[in-house]
């Protein structure tokens, strides 16, 4: 069994639309089916600023081996930043081929329900659930305005995302996202309450 799952061990064709049924792949071509591991991805979400990489190192300390800890960006590279739908499928990707080692998955990075569950490789998951780090748009602010240079905060690319703190805290409901506010909350206090979310999701 290949770790990609879209590629039939059998014949080799690759499926742009993987048929998955359970924990079982199909093959379009030649009818193999093989089991894979089917877990859950944690995605840790929220607009930039509110703590997401910050919680990565933290976390991975925490868990010591039981998830695997990711940071998205390091795949915001220049061939995938004009193509987020083939970022977004890249990822997914990437996380299944990590869960047929048996460890679940957290993702640090922006998204939101509607550019991960469309997508063909979504079949690969038992459940994604999400947890949005938000904060106030003064302390989002601030923390972006005291980014290095390097990172290309201008006031116009910190109100985007401060439209995109107040569509998630709005949306959160309706999309089935948990919010957890760092405004006021320590690094330690919010990596608390993230290591609990995640532990409570965790399959038994």
């Amino acid at each position: 069994m290949g770790l990609d799952l879209r590629i039939c061990p059998a014949c080799g064709e690759l499926a742009e639309r993987p048929v998955v049924t359970g924990a079982v792949v199909a093959c379009a071509k030649c009818g193999h089916e093989w089991p894979f591991r089917k877990l859950p991805l944690f995605a840790l979400t929220g607009p930039s600023g509110a703590g997401k990489s910050t919680m990565g190192p933290l976390l991975a300390e925490r868990f010591g081996g039981d998830v695997v800890v990711l940071d998205q960006d390091v795949l915001w590279i220049d061939a995938l930043r004009d193509a987020v739908t083939s970022f977004r499928s890249v990822w997914l990707r990437m996380a299944a081929m990590l869960h047929q080692n048996g460890r679940p998955v957290v993702l640090c990075g922006t998204v939101a329900p509607p550019e991960f569950e469309p997508l063909p490789e979504r079949a690969f998951f038992s459940d994604i659930h999400y947890l949005a780090l938000v904060g106030s748009p003064a302390s989002l602010r601030a923390r972006l305005r005291a980014r290095p240079v390097w990172r290309e905060w201008d006031e116009e690319r910190i109100d985007e995302m401060l439209e995109f703190n107040d569509w998630l805290r709005k949306s959160a409901p309706a999309l089935g996202v948990d919010v957890f506010d760092t405004t006021d909350v320590s690094r330690v206090e919010t990596a608390d309450h993230v290591e609990r979310w995640i532990r409570a999701r965790l399959p038994r």
